[in-house]
Formats: structure tokens, sequence, C-alpha cells
């Protein structure tokens, strides 16, 4: 298998896409000539032309808003956000419209819309542009979250995104984009909702998406040199969530901690963490521990940036506390 960048790997997928379907273009700031904010989209605008790759102007409401008008009449678009805080400007056009259309409707419009946006800290971008709402918009019915680890993810990820009659908000953590892993050349998907195993354990379950994966791979690591066995899983999907997986793996190990790279305070880890307590609690030998980092703005200073972002330290603090291991 040849290994390449996790961006692209989404670059791939774009173009597949574009190049399968006369119905797919992309619009997004600085996507056209620019190549980007992370050089995912570099060379489209001379390969594709301007009809199919769009540079918009700096109104996210105003391009996402034309974004629904085209999914609804027919079109399959793809809006890039160059942060995913930026997104804040159009939630009411992700969260009344694009989710809500299909629903007010009766089934008459769909709106299939893949909506893709670097996420979360870890890379010194300051305050506003450093947050991880992926953890609010999984919360919202009527469209699917995803947030892939791996290059491999990413890839299998996007084309079933851009097979979803329904707008999809794809997370891509931005501290990811330069990793490098496997893809095969053969044609594959990811399905949504499918959780995937990356390190089988007997003794704790631990739970985690993006970025996070690299924190709960050291974790394990230094579980392993205490002779713990730890079970790390990758969600990849945060709506919908694969709770079969989660629940398997709990019935084996007794013990779970859920990660986040964003705050521990609310978001889809809280939401997930009350839910295993509800159908897991006969399994468990004590609560479900949650991570996640400090509750203040992210600090632009790497050094307290790191602070606040949430180490493999931290998980083994939580599980020394909680379950002694």
């Amino acid at each position: 298998m040849a290994e390449i960048l996790f961006r692209e790997a989404i670059k791939r997928g774009l173009a597949e896409a574009l190049d399968n379907d006369p119905n797919v273009f992309i619009m997004g700031e600085d996507i056209g000539e620019y190549g980007g904010a992370y050089a995912v989209t570099d060379g489209f605008l001379k390969q594709y032309g301007p009809k199919r790759v769009i540079d918009t102007p700096i109104s996210e409401a105003a391009f996402l808003g034309a974004g629904i008008g085209a999914a609804a009449g027919g079109l399959r678009p793809i809006v890039e956000f160059m942060s995913i805080s930026f997104s804040l400007v159009a939630f009411d056009q992700i969260v009344n419209m694009a989710a809500n259309l299909r629903y007010m409707s009766g089934g008459q419009i769909s709106v299939p819309m893949l909506m893709r946006a670097p996420t979360g800290a870890g890379v010194q971008l300051g305050a506003t542009h450093s947050q991880s709402f992926e953890t609010w918009l999984a919360d919202v019915p009527g469209m699917r979250c995803v947030c892939p680890s791996t290059p491999y993810d990413a890839l299998g990820l996007i084309r079933t995104a851009l097979k979803e009659n329904n707008p999809v908000m794809f997370a891509e953590p931005a501290l990811l984009y330069a990793m490098r892993g496997e893809v095969p050349d053969e044609y594959y998907e990811v399905p949504f909702g499918s959780a995937n195993i990356q390190r089988a354990g007997d003794d704790v379950t631990l739970v985690s998406y993006g970025a996070g994966m690299r924190v709960l791979a050291a974790a394990a690591d230094e579980l392993a040199a205490k002779g713990v066995s730890a079970e790390v899983i990758d969600l990849r999907s945060l709506n919908p969530v694969d709770y079969d997986t989660l629940l398997t793996s709990i019935e084996k190990t007794n013990r779970a901690l859920l990660l986040d790279t964003s705050r521990r305070k609310g978001g889809a880890m809280a939401e997930i963490a009350s839910d295993l307590h509800e159908r897991a609690m006969e399994w468990l030998d004590g609560p479900v521990v949650r991570i996640g980092a400090e509750d203040v703005p992210w600090p632009y200073n790497r050094g307290l940036e790191q602070e606040v972002y949430p180490q493999s330290s931290d998980v083994l603090a939580g599980l020394q506390k909680h379950y002694g291991i």
C-alpha cells in the first residue's frame, strides 16, 4: 500500500468526486488560486476551472447558504470553511436550514452537501481559530458529523460522505494534515457509525477521535509498560455513534475513559459518557472517566497551549484516580 499524507487522502477523495460527478463543485475562501489554507485544493482551479472550484468572498453565511440552495436544486456542493471556528457565522444556515429542510419538506427536498473544515487546537492558531465545533454539530438532528484520525479513514469517510443525501460536517484535525499513513490503491469506503478498534486490549477501554487518537496511543504504550492492556477505539463518526463497539469493549474491560481534545465541559464526549453510564452500568467497575482540555480560551503561546491541551499524562492520572491502574 502507498503511504500518503492526510491532506493528500482528502484531496484524492475530492478529485474522485469532481472527476466522476458533474454535479460536484467546491467553494470556499482561498481554495482556488491560493490552493486552500492547508493546500488540500492545490492545483484544482487549473485542473477543473472556475465554475467547479469557486473562490468566495469572506462571508460564510452567504456561501454556505448558496451551497444549501445548490444542493436543494440538485447539485452536490462541497463547502470549505477555512476554520471550523468560522462556522459560527453560518450556524443558522447549518442548523436551521441545511439540517432541517428534508424534514420540513416532508422528504421532498434533500441537501446532499459536504462541509469541510480544519478543526482543533495544538497548532498555535489562537483562541478564535482553535475551536472544535464538531462536538456541537454532532448534536444536530438531520445531519452527519465525522472526524478521521488517519489518511485511510480520511479517504474512506469522504467517499461515504459524497454519497450521503443529508448534509455532512467533515471535521479535519489541523494537527494531522502532515501525518502519513497507508492507503490501499483499491477502492474502499468507511461507513458512518463504524468505530475502529485501533488496538485490542482487556483491561481498559480508551475512546477518542481525530487528533485525540495520538494522545491515546501514547497513553496505551505507557500503560503497556506497566502491564495494563488497553483497548483503543477511534469513534471516527460522532453522529451516528457506534455504541455497539463501545458496549462490547466495556463488557470485556469493565473500565472506560473518553478523551476529547476539545474542552471537557459539554460536547460529544459528555453525551456519550452519559449514554454509557445508562447502558453499561452493570459492567462498569467505576465511572466513565472523561478527559479534556482546560476550560479557558486557547492560548497562542506554544507552552501555554500545551498546558491546556490534554496529554497522555492526564489519561494516566484519570485512570489512576478512578480505577487505581
